[in-house]
């Protein structure tokens, strides 16, 4: 009788050993699967890209170079919503004011309206006059070259997401038109003062960001977190900032995101950017007070009072960024279309909307896939956030638009976002030590942090401080010899 139970219970652990191999077996299939999962699903919605171009531009003798580019063209897109929309979402998710799956929800819900209802009216000459259009010698030249553009643009923004590095999307699609023109008409084609322009727009764009966003987060700690009583200066200040936040996003969409509905300059822009914040700051004022009501005197209620606007601030920027840089995606292969259709390539164009669809539809996709990842890092790796310190992310992100359209200098949305990150970290460092010195001034006899802990306490992470800046610099540089790359290959099949 012994034996027989000594049997059962040997065998049941030994039954339970094999499960528990069999659950981790599970869960290690899961875990591979996943990512395999997002790649097959992208390459589905790559075909169904190519299927709608067949369908919109079947009978064509160019059919085929449509249905590649379009093709190209959803692999850009699955790219730039892995990528770009971490930006706007990644402060919101890393503050804790929206779950990962809310943000993604979100962003794909704004970015495809921004694109649909606001995005790429019109697609200049040749990606905005980066090559002139003289210098391409006939249309087929013209097709091949935007066609590495689209290729080689996409190629590096996949490569950034998969380092983790932010990129600015904008700078891909520009280093790829650039890389083409010069592999197809040689360096004088090439606009070299817009270059320069764009060049200048590594340093602008994240100074300007991240300045603004620190100057927020001082006014934040100095008139309400370090106040003796926090909720009544929440109370006064919270409206004031959350009008701001109303006025500058009211402005940035006026100016920015309504092209395709109405062109508005700069002066009404802002005229309706101030009306509109003075009406949420009065409106704002008995909201905040309610919302106050029987929250502690402490910095985690003060949490409370800037979810919302945080959430509404996200959203906002999603729908701008939809508006904006959907032509990333398409402009190249709105370009390919005209050309095919019309046999010129000298004259801007509207996008069709079948294009259109595949830009908003594959942001969306490659942010569900792909997305989480640099939400992560630009939301919680970079600096620790909170709604406060988000906020001024966000905030910043509106503003420093506004005032570059002010200044006439060229910016790029996702420096501005990340250049935002990195200047609320650098604040809190500088705020830290001041405050330490400030101790330290009061009691002498407190021991000073030795260096190795004084390293640790650093606030901003170094490693993906200079990864996402040497990214920066050679996106275009890198962009721009991809597509040379290919595009004497496309001439050598070709040809």
């Amino acid at each position: 009788m012994t034996e027989k139970r000594d049997f059962q219970a040997n065998h049941a652990d030994t039954l339970d050993r094999d499960l528990g191999r069999l659950s981790t077996l599970e869960q290690a299939t899961a875990y591979v699967s996943r990512p395999m999962a997002g790649k097959g699903v992208a390459l589905v919605f790559m075909v169904l890209a190519a299927l709608l171009a067949s369908i919109a531009f079947g009978g064509s003798d160019n059919t085929m170079i449509i249905v590649i580019a379009s093709a190209f063209g959803a692999y850009m897109a699955l790219n730039i919503g892995a990528n770009d929309v971490a930006n706007n979402m990644g402060p919101a998710v890393g503050a804790n004011a929206l779950t990962m799956g809310g943000a993604i929800a979100i962003a794909a819900i704004f970015e495809s309206a921004g694109a649909m209802l606001a995005g790429g009216d019109v697609v200049g000459t040749i990606a905005k006059g980066i090559v002139a259009p003289e210098a391409m010698s006939d249309v087929n030249v013209f097709i091949w070259a935007m066609m590495a553009a689209l290729l080689s643009s996409a190629l590096w923004v996949n490569l950034a997401t998969w380092i983790g590095a932010p990129v600015s999307t904008t700078h891909s699609v520009v280093g790829g038109v650039m890389g083409a023109g010069i592999a197809a008409a040689g360096f004088g084609a090439v606009a070299w003062p817009t270059m320069g322009k764009i060049a200048a727009s590594w340093v602008i764009s994240p100074l300007l960001g991240g300045i603004i966003a620190a100057a927020f987060l001082w006014f934040i700690k100095s008139r309400i977190v370090y106040q003796d009583d926090k909720i009544a200066a929440a109370r006064r200040w919270v409206p004031v900032l959350v009008g701001i936040m109303a006025g500058s996003f009211s402005a940035y969409l006026a100016m920015k995101g309504l092209k395709k509905v109405v062109d508005i300059d700069l002066t009404t822009s802002l005229a309706i950017g101030g009306a509109l914040g003075v009406v949420f700051w009065a409106v704002m004022i008995p909201v905040v007070k309610r919302q106050s009501k029987g929250l502690e005197n402490r910095n985690k209620s003060l949490k409370v009072l800037f979810g919302v606007p945080l959430i509404v601030s996200a959203a906002l920027l999603s729908f701008a960024h939809g508006a904006n840089d959907v032509a990333n995606a398409v402009g190249p292969l709105a370009a390919i279309v005209e050309a095919s259709r019309t046999g010129t390539f000298g004259d801007g164009f509207g996008i069709p909307l079948w294009v259109m669809l595949i830009g908003a539809f594959g942001i969306s996709f490659g942010l569900f896939l792909f997305g989480p990842k640099l939400i992560r890092i630009v939301g919680s790796q970079i600096t620790k956030l909170n709604p406060m310190r988000a906020y001024c992310v966000a905030l910043s992100a509106a503003i420093t638009v506004i005032v570059a359209s002010w200044l006439g200098l060229p910016v790029s949305s996702t420096h501005i976002a990340v250049g935002a990150v990195f200047g609320v970290g650098f604040f809190r460092e500088w705020d830290f030590e001041r405050r330490l010195k400030r101790a330290r001034m009061s009691m002498p006899e407190r021991p000073s942090l030795p260096r190795e802990e004084r390293r640790r306490r650093k606030l901003v992470r170094r490693s993906h401080f200079l990864t996402i800046a040497a990214a920066w610099v050679i996106t275009v540089p890198a962009a721009a010899v991809l597509s040379a790359i290919v595009f004497l290959g496309i001439q050598a099949m070709v040809g």
